[in-house]
């Protein structure tokens, strides 16, 4: 008895100092690992307070001597979307479209004189990276019509009647110059008649200047002018096949492309987004102009709106003018109007409906013959209408109805699409489009008949590497 009261008593010695043997050994692990936090804090504290004086450096460097301090928000370019990938220095005015602008202090002369001052350009790229980005976009067409149309070359894309081509293969370089511009260069190449080889020219080059005094920028060399909402869209990204007729008709095939300058105002004290555009340019275009000389300018000017009518809903209007001369010294002025609606579900990436139109109204002047001039005003529109209930489709309807600028008559056309996008890379479209002219003549080249058209389209179209994003 007595040996088995020594073994419970020595049993309990040996066990009751375990818990707290382990408290002690929990308690430095947890001072060990507490210690470790706080060093790597500090060091974490080491390591902005670096970087916080390595950008006052920079900022310092870059800022001239009657500037402002750096804006806090980086909106996109006035007109034109931020690079992909790329830094964007701040546009003139922090107001995003369809916000309510801030309440800024009532500006000084030397302020508004002073350009804006942008932000320190490309601190996170490393050694041996580009400054621009890169981007290549292919726009494949086939068509099936009648023979008849065939042979008069009147199809929707005359001379590729009956035909798969490649329609526009895009090689784009952009990017920032330095903090204050930033310059965009787009080469392209495409089949433009059957049989031919294709043919590559310069699509656009300009400069754009974004932090001019007055809150003002600037965009010079040759573009795709601001004129309306969608003569600015290259082909490959227009929610169609093909451009409206009455873009088509009264600017050519290409639209309205121009080589001179423009400058935009996006004034910062109004409670919704309005951007003021006005440019000189050589005049070249051939349908609509084409005098080309500097000492008669084509004048453009453009005023957009944009209003936010609620989270899901968005409403673009616009109103565009661009008047010059012909090489008959004719004055010719086309005043036109564009309107946009978008529906966006909330949660949703992309807009459930959309429906836009636009026109133009052309006043030309024209000789009779014997040395008089008369004044002939022609009027051309479209309404369009998309639903993309999915995220990789959408279905759609055009409607085109439009005078000829200078020659009797007129046409309308019904186009109704479907579009498929296994990613935001790749598209595929099949449309079919039904255009009935009001007269023959003019559309009877080599004995065929242009004046109903029945055309099946089928576009693929694809994206590698950076593209920028397109505006409301």
């Amino acid at each position: 008895m007595r040996g088995f009261i020594i073994l419970v008593v020595w049993l309990a010695v040996a066990v009751l100092p375990v818990p707290a043997l382990a408290q002690v050994q929990d308690t430095e692990a947890l001072r060990r690992e507490l210690e470790q936090l706080r060093r790597q804090q500090e060091q974490y504290q080491k390591t902005i307070e670096a970087l916080s004086e390595r950008l006052k450096r920079l900022e310092l460097q870059t800022r001239p001597a009657t500037s402002q301090p750096p804006a806090t928000g980086v909106p996109p370019a006035a007109g034109a979307p931020p690079a992909a990938g790329a830094l964007t220095p701040p546009a003139p005015v922090v107001q995003a479209p369809g916000s309510l602008p801030t309440s800024p202090s009532s500006p000084s002369a030397l302020d508004l004189l002073s350009p804006r001052q942008p932000f320190s350009l490309y601190q996170q790229r490393g050694a041996g990276q580009l400054l621009f980005d890169v981007g290549i976009s292919g726009d494949f067409i086939g068509n099936i019509t009648q023979r008849n149309v065939q042979k008069a070359q009147d199809g929707t894309f005359s001379g590729q009647e009956n035909r798969f081509f490649p329609r526009e293969i895009e090689l784009s370089l952009f990017g920032q110059i330095d903090p204050y511009a930033r310059a965009d260069v787009r080469i392209e190449a495409g089949q433009e008649s059957a049989g031919e080889e294709s043919g590559v020219n310069l699509a656009e080059a300009t400069i754009t200047l974004l932090a001019l005094p007055w809150g003002t920028q600037a965009k010079i060399g040759q573009m795709r002018n601001r004129y309306g909402w969608s003569n600015v869209i290259h082909e490959h990204d227009l929610p169609w096949v093909d451009r409206p007729d009455v873009y088509r008709i009264f600017f050519g095939d290409e639209g309205l492309v121009e080589s001179g300058g423009e400058a935009t105002w996006v004034p910062d004290f109004l409670p919704f987004y309005l951007e003021v555009l006005g440019g000189v340019f050589d005049g070249d275009n051939e349908t609509a102009f084409g005098f080309g000389r500097l000492t008669a300018p084509l004048a453009t000017g453009r005023v957009r709106a944009f209003f936010e009518l609620t989270d899901t809903m968005g409403l673009q209007i616009g109103t565009s003018v661009a008047s010059g001369e012909t090489p008959d010294r004719l004055r010719s002025t086309l005043v036109g109007y564009d309107v946009k609606y978008k529906l966006r579900p909330e949660n949703w990436l992309h807009p459930l409906l959309t429906l836009s139109s636009e026109g133009i109204y052309s006043i030309r002047e024209v000789e009779n013959g014997v040395g008089d001039k008369r004044t002939r005003d022609r009027f051309g529109a479209y309404g369009w209408a998309e639903v993309q209930p999915w995220r990789r489709w959408a279905m759609g309807t055009r409607y085109d109805w439009t005078q000829y600028p200078t020659n009797p008559g007129h046409q309308w056309a019904v186009e109704p699409y479907l579009t498929f996008m296994p990613s935001e890379f790749l598209r595929f479209r099949a449309a079919y489009k039904h255009t009935e002219r009001s007269n023959r003549e003019g559309f009877d080249l080599n004995g065929g008949s242009g004046r109903i058209m029945d055309e099946w389209i089928f576009q693929a179209t694809f994206i590698l590497g950076a593209h920028p994003a397109h505006p409301f």
